[in-house]
């Protein structure tokens, strides 16, 4: 008999939709109180996630929802370093 392997699923904080872990940018606080985008996923501290699209990032901003999920106060300059690092193409979306 096959095991079917779990995917991981997170929440988008701005779409509100459950998705593909590896389909999501992670954004993190660091126990320093940096926030930064997590490339590698395994960062220490806070995570937070969001579709790797202009819309979904514009939809947590609106809805402060990465400033409760990440539990700090996030700035502006901080925001736009996030806008700067999204990915210029749609990541491909790995759906079963």
């Amino acid at each position: 008999m096959v095991r079917v392997k779990k995917i991981p699923q997170r929440m988008c904080v701005g779409c509100r939709e459950m998705k593909n872990k590896k389909a999501l940018i992670r954004v993190v606080k660091t126990p320093e109180d940096l926030v930064m985008i997590d490339t590698t996923g395994k960062k220490s501290g806070r995570g937070a996630y969001v579709c790797p699209d202009e819309h979904c990032l514009q939809q947590a901003i609106k809805s402060k929802g990465l400033e409760k999920s990440l539990k700090t106060k996030i700035s502006p300059e901080i925001y736009n370093n996030l806008k700067e690092q999204l990915p210029k193409e749609p990541l491909p979306q790995n759906e079963p």
